[in-house]
């Protein structure tokens, strides 16, 4: 997917993560803050990074700001953001589907 927009998805609250995707040139550009980086930083990064390889996305500017979301919430969020900047429409989103 190419990143059309800047777009947002999630919260600054607790157990959550608000993930900002912008278009980036010369691949995946990560920048990541997180309340729990020593404990958590390399799989949450990890699952980022996953994600957008799954969504086939190539070149892009990703700011993460975690509060110790799990897995699944940094999944969505990403995948969320994702289909904001290329300007999916809800009837025509796979939700989940492209995320396993």
């Amino acid at each position: 997917m190419e990143i059309a927009k800047p777009a947002i998805a999630g919260t600054l609250e607790s157990s959550d993560a608000q993930v900002t995707v912008e278009p980036g040139e010369g691949g995946i550009e990560l920048s990541l803050t997180s309340s729990v980086m020593n404990q958590y930083g390399r799989q949450i990064k990890a699952t980022v990074l996953e994600t957008l390889e799954r969504l086939e996305v190539k070149n892009a500017r990703v700011t993460v700001v975690d509060k110790g979301a799990l897995d699944c919430t940094l999944k969505a969020r990403v995948e969320c953001a994702v289909f904001r900047s290329c300007g999916q429409s809800a009837a025509n989103i796979p939700w989940g589907g492209a995320i396993r």
